[in-house]
């Protein structure tokens, strides 16, 4: 019986192997021609376009002033992009003052539609900016870090910027990193430079404070204090310079460590989960509506990937120190965020200028960012 079944297995082998050349042939695709063929190209901007010379120049920009630092971008829609800035610098990198167009609107055209000049004298380093996505008013919020001048505070404005709705940070501010430092219990409002926000849907927020205090707070809607967590070190919990926040679908919440290199990841209450090391210098977090985890690297001019167990999938941008390197790249990137069209806006610190990606025809939807995410 079994040398009559291993005959049979024979004669169906040999009968598969008769017919499998035509069948190859049938199978194997047409040679591509030279003309189909792509040759060169590095994959500098991923699945994106960067768009050169987005950013336009203010109405009060001439031949002496032009941008300088631009440290924070935030969508309204894609007609109203926000930007804060440093000020306006020229060539041999001197500050106009008295400060202007710390915070101005751009158009999908990177036009400069609206200028709010009504709050220049109460800025000084506008670190960073934000829409509230749970805010049905559309608040604009503004990080004062408040380096060399006279506030440390966080500042939200109507969406129109007609009037100043909260206002939150005490006087007298430390002077010195090493004042800040020394007091290890600084009050709700006593800050040292700070940084980064986060919202929750109920309207509480995140602050990270920041480049001196090195902890998290959290904030009622009315800015009443609930708690913080963190200090000044290199620990589970510990900081040095909280540069980024984000809150997950879980309300877990992930802070870019900078200073530090690394991501740590804590329940919404303070409590340390783990940490993602070997991240050079992250400026930003940022969840989309899948739950990834983008991360803006500002040493390595990238947009980095990760999943929310911290497993990197994917990044682009293009190293180069501090420069971009090509049309419309980044240049020391300091935050980013999508409008609901899915273009990516970044502000470039040193490029003195928002970069606008737009997603190339064809993008794969898994390379590309997704709308924020927002919590049930």
């Amino acid at each position: 019986m079994m040398r009559a079944e291993s005959f049979r297995v024979a004669l169906v082998l040999a009968s598969g192997l008769a017919v499998l050349p035509a069948c190859a042939g049938e199978d194997r695709p047409a040679p591509s021609s030279k003309a189909m063929m792509a040759k060169g190209g590095d994959d500098r901007s991923g699945e994106y376009e960067g768009i050169a010379d987005w950013w336009k120049p203010a109405p009060n920009h001439d031949e002496t002033w032009h941008w300088g630092q631009i440290s924070g971008v935030a969508v309204d829609n894609p007609d109203r992009i926000f930007a804060v800035t440093w000020g306006d610098m020229n060539d041999a990198g001197d500050l106009r003052l008295p400060l202007s167009n710390a915070i101005v609107v751009a158009d999908r055209n990177g036009n400069i539609t609206e200028v709010w000049t009504q709050w220049d004298s109460i800025l000084n380093w506008p670190h960073q900016i934000y829409l509230n996505p749970y805010d049905p008013e559309r608040h604009v919020w503004v990080v004062e870090r408040g380096g060399g001048g006279p506030y440390m505070q966080v500042l939200k404005f109507t969406n129109d910027g007609k009037e100043l709705v909260l206002r939150i940070g005490d006087t007298p501010i430390p002077q010195t990193q090493e004042e800040a430092r020394a007091n290890k219990t600084p009050g709700p409002y006593n800050y040292g430079q700070p940084a980064v926000l986060a919202f929750f849907p109920n309207g509480d927020f995140l602050l990270g404070d920041g480049y001196w205090n090195s902890r998290v707070i959290r904030y009622n809607a009315q800015g009443e204090y609930i708690m913080e967590w963190g200090e000044h070190g290199t620990g589970p919990g510990q900081f040095n310079t909280v540069h980024g926040l984000a809150i997950d679908k879980d309300r877990r919440v992930y802070v870019a460590d900078r200073a530090n290199s690394r991501i740590q990841v804590f329940t919404e209450n303070g409590e340390f989960i783990e940490e993602w090391p070997n991240i050079a210098s992250p400026a930003g977090v940022f969840i989309d509506e899948s739950n990834s985890v983008w991360v803006v690297e500002r040493v390595l001019n990238r947009i980095i990937k990760y999943d929310r167990d911290g497993q990197l999938l994917y990044h682009w941008g293009t190293y180069g120190g501090t420069s971009g390197g090509f049309a419309g790249g980044m240049m020391r990137p300091h935050q980013m965020d999508v409008d609901q069209e899915g273009n990516v806006y970044v502000a470039n610190f040193d490029g003195e200028s928002v970069g606008k990606f737009v997603p190339k025809p064809g993008a794969d939807p898994s390379k590309l960012v997704g709308q924020p995410l927002l919590l049930q």
